[in-house]
């Protein structure tokens, strides 16, 4: 900058204000110091400016698995919003492993970025503690519920029970779903399965517990599984509601592979409308959750918080809209 100011016959300050995009700069002061920085070839030296003024213009997002398309098109989103907004984004995977979701909330990492957009899977309410942190922060996903921190989601019950509903209109009544966690009272397994039911109840269609089927991570492998294991109980069944698209999507191949047409006699459909939804055959239906939305609040929300903003902490929850395709006769 000494360089710089040598060059143009200004001072420091004014290389730093024409640098800073400082407004009240004459303008033929800005074109001499810009000439200089140009035949210099000098560039900011952004660390310096990012311990003078607190921040790194960096902020972090945490997922469990960037091989599970949501999550990595919920990237690609949070990275465009971002970009949008003049940030860079560090992406960190967890592998949906407890420890190491409760070690990106502690990592040295953390220094490098002015906040956390973070999406837990196995952290739950007995782990708010953890969240108590200090640097802004914003919690996706349905695992940790309340607490200082903003919290943006989806509408997970009401959306499975559109999905479900959708396979009724069609006609539809031993419709399986497939990807369900034992045990699990919270996250997006608990919530779906919960919209299933309420969607079987309010149309009059006694529940069969032989059409729940569980599954490990919601995988294309799982969901062939999960149909191989369908079938092979015997269980009469006209659809097939997969908890994720991926786990539709091995529905798909395990239907075919079996000889069974979709989408007569079994239609399918599966939930976050990844971009492959469209190019299978036949085509997917599925539930579009608000992934746009859901980036664009969170990084809104992040934003707002590392600049200072003493708001309430707010929860967001994301419109959803059904997506007919042919999978289900549409």
């Amino acid at each position: 900058m000494h360089d710089v100011a040598a060059a143009a016959g200004v001072s420091v300050k004014t290389v730093s204000n024409v640098v800073n995009d400082y407004p009240h700069i004459r303008p033929a002061t800005r074109e001499k110091v810009q000439k200089a920085i140009d035949e210099l070839g000098y560039r900011m030296n952004l660390s310096a400016r990012s311990l003078r003024q607190g921040r790194t213009g960096i902020i972090g997002l945490a997922l469990p698995e960037l091989s599970l398309p949501y999550f990595a098109e919920l990237a690609d989103s949070v990275i465009r919003a971002a970009e949008a907004r003049g940030v860079v984004v560090l992406i960190e995977q967890t592998g949906a492993d407890r420890q190491h979701e409760l070690d990106v909330l502690t990592s040295d990492r953390r220094q490098l970025t002015d906040g956390l957009i973070f999406s837990p899977l196995e952290l739950g309410p007995d782990d708010a503690d953890a969240l108590k942190v200090d640097y802004p922060l914003v919690v996706l996903g349905e695992r940790i519920f309340g607490g200082d921190w903003d919290h943006v989601t989806m509408n997970n019950v009401d959306a499975a029970r559109a999905a479900t509903q959708h396979l009724i209109d069609q006609g539809r009544r031993r419709i399986a779903v497939i990807g369900a966690h034992a045990g699990e009272t919270m996250g997006s397994a608990a919530l779906r399965v919960l919209g299933y039911q309420a969607a079987l109840a309010a149309n009059g269609i006694p529940l069969d517990p032989a059409l729940i089927v569980e599954g490990g991570l919601w995988h294309r492998a799982t969901g062939a599984d999960c149909v191989a294991r369908l079938v092979e109980s015997g269980v009469e069944f006209d659809a097939i509601f997969g908890l994720n698209d991926a786990l539709a999507l091995g529905a798909l191949h395990a239907l075919h592979a079996r000889g069974i047409d979709v989408p007569d006699p079994v239609a399918v459909i599966g939930f976050d409308d990844i971009e492959d939804a469209a190019y299978t055959s036949p085509t997917l239906s599925s539930i579009s959750p608000g992934r746009e939305q859901i980036a664009q609040e969170a990084v809104d929300l992040l934003l707002a918080r590392i600049a200072g903003g003493g708001d309430p902490y707010r929860r967001v929850i994301a419109d959803f809209t059904v997506v007919p395709r042919e999978s289900t006769g549409v």
